[in-house]
């Protein structure tokens, strides 16, 4: 039975659904990846126009279309990780790469060329692209006021910071690309150690930005931000993101005074937080995160160990129901579809405060404020259905312990594979069949 390796080559809440208004998809540049692009298009605004002397209006759309472009090819994303992670399968009748290189069945290897790979890196430097326009445009315009300019840096650079980490989460100690700003002079491939540095850097530039009382957003986000969207609650959504950064960097005294900063609330809506929205316009984007329960063809299934492992009572199994029919693919089962979202106008979170009592835990076990560990741990579970915490209260108990916590409360969202590789546990998850493996990265894209 082959056990973890590394790939070899390079190797939603309903108040929110309500409010939620269509986001118009103004991305005004599809550039692959970091590579260098023409700029020239009759149906766009010219990017060198946008660059010279942008006004107001045309900085908006820049916002509107890097927001935008947060959802593009997210799908992908979370299939990537969440089939790797063995979270869930995706049984696929035009792509069987879904059931064979990501499970790494028989001799398959992870691609440098396939879409698994390349779209959501694509994706996430497009993003990256626009905010670094939108910086350029914003100090080059007459129309704008100073603190209005402030505003403009401080989204710009905390989604960049969004994206690199999700770019990372891929690639691991294969790195990422950072130095982007100039796409005729792209910096180098960084490791993981420097990148999430860099990403730390850029959100609390942004902080700096933000802290200033004369900042002012002239910009108008998606209902996806409500409650952190003008500079004082971006800023918590900021150091919310700079969080997540500090537990993968293990600093724990830093995670736990950044989340003071943040929309923490231990008595608070865990839903509360940022998403990406979602309508059914024509101009708009759907959630492709959703597919139809009990259908055919084109499904994503629980993988059989989510029901198997999971504590009796608890709630989160809703996220998992089971379907009229049990399915089969290449030797792969499971009779339970994924139903996390329940429509495909569903918003989908970027970070919760679900997400951020979970981070709390976490810090306070490695400080070893067991008291204050176990509280936070004691809020998820009985939220969701199950008593008091009372197993033993040593390290490694209460890290056992939140792992499963953030298994069950963060499925579907990117998490676990990458918190089983930052313990060092990727072992633990199933081998399904005797040959497959389990990938601890993707390779950097054969494109870069």
């Amino acid at each position: 039975m082959k056990r973890t390796v590394p790939s070899i080559r390079n190797t939603v809440p309903a108040s929110l659904i309500a409010r939620s208004k269509p986001l118009l998809a103004i991305v005004l540049l599809f550039v692959s990846g970091c590579r260098k692009f023409d700029d020239t298009n009759l149906n766009s605004p010219s990017l060198n126009g946008l660059l010279e002397n942008a006004t107001v209006a045309e900085l908006n759309n820049l916002v509107t279309g890097t927001e935008a472009q947060l959802r593009a090819d997210m799908a992908f994303f979370i299939d990537a990780v969440g089939i790797v992670g063995r979270e869930h399968y995706r049984f696929s009748n035009s792509d069987p790469r879904y059931v064979t290189d990501l499970l790494g069945a028989g001799s398959t290897v992870l691609d440098p060329n396939a879409f698994y790979i390349t779209n959501p890196w694509g994706a996430r430097y497009r993003c990256i692209r626009n905010a670094n326009i939108l910086i350029a445009s914003a100090d080059n315009s007459s129309f704008v006021t100073g603190p209005q300019r402030q505003g403009y840096h401080a989204f710009a650079k905390t989604i960049t910071a969004y994206q690199l980490l999700l770019a990372l989460d891929l690639t691991y100690d294969n790195g990422i690309r950072i130095g982007v700003s100039d796409p005729d002079h792209l910096g180098p491939i960084v490791s993981r150690p420097e990148a999430l540095t860099a990403i730390m850097d850029l959100l609390n530039t942004a902080k700096a930005d933000l802290d200033d009382p004369d900042t002012e957003f002239a910009f108008a986000l998606s209902p996806g931000f409500t409650g952190v969207d003008d500079p004082t609650g971006f800023l918590r959504f900021n150091r919310a993101l700079a969080a997540r950064v500090a537990i993968y960097q293990e600093h724990w005294s830093e995670a736990r005074d950044l989340l003071d900063e943040s929309f923490l609330d231990m008595n608070g809506d865990l839903r509360t937080g940022a998403y990406m929205v979602y309508s059914a316009l024509t101009s708009d984007q759907l959630n492709d995160l959703y597919l139809p329960t009990n259908a055919s063809g084109e499904v994503r299934l629980a993988h059989p160990s989510f029901a198997e492992d999971i504590e009796a009572g608890d709630d989160r199994i809703d996220k998992t129901p089971l379907r009229n029919d049990t399915l089969t693919q290449a030797d792969l089962t499971s009779d339970r579809d994924v139903a996390v979202y329940t429509s495909n106008t569903d918003p989908v979170p970027i970070i919760t405060n679900e997400e951020l009592v979970l981070i709390h835990a976490e810090a306070d076990i490695h400080l070893m404020n067991i008291g204050d560990a176990v509280s936070a741990i004691d809020v998820i579970r009985t939220a969701h259905g199950l008593a008091a915490y009372s197993g033993g209260t040593s390290e490694q108990e209460l890290i056992e312990e939140l792992l499963v916590q953030r298994r069950y409360s963060l499925f579907f969202e990117g998490h676990r594979w990458v918190d089983l590789r930052r313990y060092d546990r990727l072992g633990d998850l199933p081998i399904d069949r005797p040959d497959d493996d389990i990938w601890a990265q993707f390779p950097i894209p054969f494109a870069e």
